[in-house]
């Protein structure tokens, strides 16, 4: 008997098409699974629809066709270790899926019916009594404006060369205010800030290389320094090397505080302006690995 499932769309992802939703539940079908289509409609459909998956379903099996930001919508909406998750890549980035070394659609659906799984940390942010998860990263100041101010039109057209565009914009319209950091024993004051829970960032760029999606805590990137100093790292973030410039400070986490006023990226989408803190949430849901 096959077993059920239901598969999240997003039907803006980046590279989205029927074409390969219909392809989807083919191979699901095919595999030994019986998907369920819930297209979404609107950003607060993902955690909705698996905030009801959970409250109807005994270890429901929720599959997440989409990009980095519908996977963080359906985290929000996900009760503590109820859930298996599994993941197709349809993003701009897909960054999880990089993370995981998924190399195709083929490849995601054969994980599926292997079924293999481990349990993941996820980040948490809370601000205001509010309370906001993240399975990649969480960015603030030029990386959390760059988010905010990037333009849809440009990311229809552009895609990913949109996010460069913002950055310009970030850049001319510089924000040399101060954050201050305080957590893992550290204070640190800075111009902006990165916590890791993965180890990659902006596609298969390589910026945390400590951070663990499997291990709860946080490899926190504080970022020093003007103009120049981010045009460096950009560099050092195409080779790898961006971890260890002279402008940042790296330390381990598994919680902080934020203070200041600047942007605050979450998986690639905007959410809020600091201050806030974060924190780690162990053993969330299972990832089909």
């Amino acid at each position: 008997m096959s077993r059920r499932c239901f598969l999240i769309v997003n039907p803006t992802s980046g590279t989205y098409s029927q074409q390969k939703v219909d392809r989807i539940m083919t191979g699901l079908a095919e595999r030994g699974l019986a998907p369920e289509l819930l297209p979404t409609q609107s950003a607060a459909d993902p955690a909705r629809f698996a905030a009801r998956i959970c409250a109807e379903e005994s270890d429901p099996v929720i599959v997440v066709a989409g990009g980095d930001g519908t996977i963080n919508g359906v985290l929000n909406g996900l009760v503590p270790g109820a859930a298996t998750l599994g993941v197709v890549p349809l993003g701009t980035s897909n960054v999880l899926a990089r993370e995981l070394e998924i190399e195709s659609v083929d490849d995601a659906l054969d994980r599926l019916a292997r079924g293999e799984t481990r349990p993941i940390s996820v980040g948490e942010i809370v601000r205001g009594g509010e309370h906001r998860r993240f399975l990649l990263m969480a960015g603030a100041g030029f990386d959390g404006a760059v988010v905010r101010d990037v333009r849809l039109s440009e990311k229809r057209t552009l895609g990913k060369g949109a996010y460069v565009l913002s950055a310009l914009r970030a850049l001319w319209n510089w924000d040399a205010s101060q954050l201050s950091v305080t957590g893992g024993g550290r204070s640190v004051s800075c111009h902006g800030v990165i916590v890791c829970n993965a180890s990659k960032y902006g596609g298969n760029f390589v910026l945390a290389p400590e951070a663990d999606l499997f291990a709860p805590g946080f490899q926190v990137l504080c970022i020093s320094g003007g103009r120049l100093a981010y045009l460096g790292l950009a560099l050092g973030l195409l080779n790898g090397t961006a971890v260890y410039s002279s402008h940042v400070t790296s330390f381990s986490a598994a919680s902080l505080e934020i203070s200041g006023e600047k942007a605050v990226q979450l998986d690639g989408d905007y959410v809020c302006p600091t201050p806030l803190a974060v924190r780690s949430v162990p053993d969330l849901v299972r990832l089909v690995v």
